[in-house]
């Protein structure tokens, strides 16, 4: 289904789950008292700085207008989200309060364009959702006993295509545009937080997934959103929105969750399956200059199978998918890396490059929210995992196969250096590609590349102007015609910072990932450990061993003993071919933390399944060399 809603999973839940007995769920107390709610706390303005701020955001929050959101519980609206990201108080679902343990600085609702605000706008499709609340049902029913109801709205709303053409649920879909546009602009503060309109283009062929949000720069949108019911062919979406550029509206679509999409997502032609041209490529890389790799539903940015000399490759991989049936996802076009690949590899035979796109993360939560805290996550939708109960199956005896919500994480967070926190700067960074994707974690993270940098920059206090005027940040692209004309450096160096978040765990290591092109096209990647917390890890060949592990699984703790608060490097590349495309990109890991599963066993007094701990990241956008 378009909005996400797998009727054949829900069946199989409500089958498995007549019967079952109420469980005491933690997570449910206490239950939210909207007299006690905290308002969104007072925020400092960010000042204009032309070296960039850098500020954190998350371009992918539903709300009650997604239809599968409304069904599963859902009643908060964009209001609500935009509370909750500037640090607010809001209820979840599941009738208890959330709230964000540090505010963001900017956000988007991007509710399913598809049958946009249907479900919340005609009550009596749902009258029984609304004969008690989630939580006393969740508390004192069967845990799944809403699941009837559900299958009802989802047939009612989402069962024939048709009703999308109906006039009535059209003016719905206008109206319920008009309120997420007003509600971005009202929270909209510059300098201060910043809202962005947007929505989600659902598309989803055999249920392979090619979903994008589209975010608008300005308030200068359309009258209602594209939806895939109009076309599922990425390519109608770019060349409607190259209409809207046309026309003056700034506009992108970033893709998301390639993991799942069955190598779709970046395949090696166009959709109809004809060869990738100039036109394409150029294109693509104009509507979709990043894409989202971390977020609830699993990582794109690379996969076991895809990287296996990468030992951490194999974090937080999700691989059903969202198909009635479930079965596994190709991973060849379905990663980030992997596309990047395909890009210089076309780029070298071809002379074009279809996939020069930068990174995100965000959540993808459908409670008008960010649950990016491992400690704290309160899940993506309520009836599927909106409690601890619910997550670890105590509440529902499903087998692992079915128990999907078990292998979704708590992620992401996009990091932007822009000069202001305003739409028009951190659209800019957008579109530049200076961006960064980490997993739930604040890291700090910069990358810059150039011919005419030297280790000394580390040591300047002047490093950040020298590095912005000698070469380029994460995004950027190098060519031939940036060597030196006396030949002081062949090869490109990279500087490259990182810093621990503040209110977590520390670095374990700085990578940086190269993929080049050999004579015969094909592409190749390598992974150098260029700085680590304890440089006597490094073993010889480039290899290090492992930072240890201090997590407590059975107090779902962890300790700092271990790693460092900051790591920088200046490298040059030891295995440069000026006459070969490549790219590279930098990664800051942290040492080892629990996972959100190891703090809901705690929670409710049981054995942590594996992983108990993950070691979150942080992954920059590439820097091109372009051969030429």
């Amino acid at each position: 289904m378009p909005t996400g809603l797998n009727r054949t999973y829900l069946v199989v839940l409500t089958l498995l789950c007549f019967g079952c007995s109420p469980v005491e769920d933690p997570t449910l107390f206490p239950v939210f008292d909207a007299a006690a709610v905290e308002s969104p706390p007072a925020k400092p303005g960010v000042d204009r700085n032309p070296l960039r701020n850098l500020l954190w955001g998350d371009l992918h929050i539903h709300t009650s207008y997604s239809t599968d959101a409304y069904a599963m519980g859902v009643r908060s609206t964009p209001d609500d989200a935009y509370v909750f990201t500037r640090g607010g108080t809001i209820e979840h679902g599941a009738g208890y309060p959330i709230r964000i343990d540090r505010p963001l600085d900017f956000a988007a609702v991007t509710d399913h364009a598809e049958y946009l605000g249907a479900a919340r706008a005609d009550d009596s499709r749902v009258e029984a959702l609304e004969e008690r609340s989630l939580r006393d049902r969740l508390l004192y029913d069967s845990p799944l006993s809403l699941i009837p109801v559900v299958l009802s709205v989802a047939r009612d709303i989402t069962g024939e295509k048709r009703f999308a053409d109906d006039p009535s649920v059209a003016a719905v879909v206008r109206d319920a545009w008009r309120a997420t546009v007003e509600s971005a602009n009202a929270h909209y503060d510059p300098g201060v937080f910043t809202t962005f309109v947007g929505y989600e283009w659902t598309s989803m062929p055999d249920g392979q997934n090619l979903h994008r949000n589209v975010i608008y720069r300005d308030s200068n949108v359309p009258q209602t959103p594209f939806s895939s019911f109009e076309s599922e062919n990425p390519e109608d979406l770019w060349d409607l929105l190259d209409e809207q550029r046309a026309a003056g509206k700034r506009v992108i679509a970033i893709p998301h969750n390639g993991n799942v999409s069955n190598g779709l997502m970046y395949r090696q032609t166009r959709y109809d399956g004809s060869p990738i041209t100039a036109d394409y490529a150029e294109q693509r890389t104009r509507n979709e200059p990043v894409s989202e790799i971390f977020q609830i539903k699993g990582t794109s940015e690379t996969h076991p199978m895809l990287s296996p000399e990468d030992e951490f490759a194999d974090f937080e991989i999700m691989n059903s998918q969202l198909s009635p049936t479930g079965d596994d996802s190709e991973p060849k076009g379905s990663y980030a890396r992997d596309a990047l690949r395909t890009g210089i590899e076309f780029a070298h035979t071809e002379g074009f490059n279809p996939y020069r796109f930068g990174v995100i993360g965000s959540t993808d939560s459908h409670n008008a929210s960010s649950s990016v805290e491992e400690s704290n996550h309160h899940g993506k939708l309520p009836l599927m995992d909106g409690t601890a109960a619910i997550r670890m199956g105590e509440a529902i005896p499903l087998p692992d196969s079915l128990r999907r919500s078990r292998k979704w994480g708590a992620a992401g967070l996009a990091g932007v250096w822009a000069e202001e926190n305003t739409r028009e700067s951190i659209f800019d960074a957008l579109v530049r590609r200076e961006t960064f994707a980490t997993s739930g974690p604040r890291i700090l993270l910069r990358f810059f590349g150039s011919f005419n940098y030297s280790d000394e920059l580390r040591q300047r206090a002047d490093a950040l102007q020298l590095a912005y005027a000698r070469g380029v940040p994460m995004g950027g692209v190098l060519s031939k015609s940036d060597v030196p004309a006396d030949g002081r450096h062949s090869a490109p160096g990279f500087f490259i910072w990182a810093a621990k978040d503040p209110a977590g765990a520390n670095l374990d290591r700085v990578q940086i990932i190269k993929a080049w092109v050999d004579d015969d096209g094909r592409s190749h990647e390598r992974i150098y450990n260029v700085a680590l917390s304890d440089a006597g890890r490094l073993e010889e060949g480039g290899d290090a061993a492992p930072v240890g592990n201090t997590v407590d699984v059975t107090a779902a703790s962890y300790s700092n003993s271990l790693g460092a608060t900051q790591l920088n490097a200046f490298w040059r590349d030891p295995d440069f071919d000026g006459d070969s495309d490549a790219f590279y990109y930098a990664r800051a890991i942290e040492i080892p933390t629990p996972r959100w599963s190891t703090y809901d066993a705690r929670r409710l007094g049981i054995e942590a399944p594996q992983p108990t701990s993950i070691q979150e990241r942080a992954v920059s956008s590439a820097i091109w060399y372009q051969a030429e």
